[in-house]
């Protein structure tokens, strides 16, 4: 048990460096666009939101490939099992329904799982902010106040 928690936290920590060194980027790019006032704020907004969603869901598939690498190091998986699909959904949190991991790895699953659900939510939490922010620098409401 505790070498599938090594795995899985050195794993987690890798996925963790990336998001973080790709949401610092996405902070930086997004501050530095929302500094000029727009004469188009819904154009703005949506040039703004879209390269960065695009980013975090680039993002989230290296993290998941990063899994998938992980997997096959240690052959977490039962032979000809497409080692990305396993990992996707692990790490999406979609549940298993075909593809069941060997005993001496089944807590990677979980660990996948709880490392998704925290990307997911801080990909989230940062689109939002940025959403947020872009909307009050242009002035846009969502509707009266």
């Amino acid at each position: 048990m505790l070498r599938q928690f090594l795995l899985g936290g050195g794993v987690s920590l890798i996925n963790i460096t990336i998001h973080s060194l790709i949401m610092a980027t996405i902070v930086d790019v997004a501050q530095r666009a929302g500094a000029k006032k727009r004469s188009h704020p819904s154009l703005f907004l949506a040039a703004v939101m879209i390269p960065i969603v695009s980013v975090l869901m680039a993002a989230h598939t290296i993290e998941v490939m990063v899994w998938a690498s992980a997997y096959a190091l240690v052959d977490a998986a039962p032979e000809n099992v497409q080692l990305v699909y396993f990992a996707f959904v692990n790490y999406a949190t979609l549940g298993y329904g075909d593809i069941v991991p060997v005993d001496r790895w089944k807590l990677l699953g979980p660990l996948t799982a709880m490392n998704g659900a925290l990307m997911f939510g801080w990909s989230t939490a940062v689109i939002f902010e940025v959403l947020r922010r872009s909307m009050e620098r242009s002035a846009i409401t969502l509707g009266p106040r």
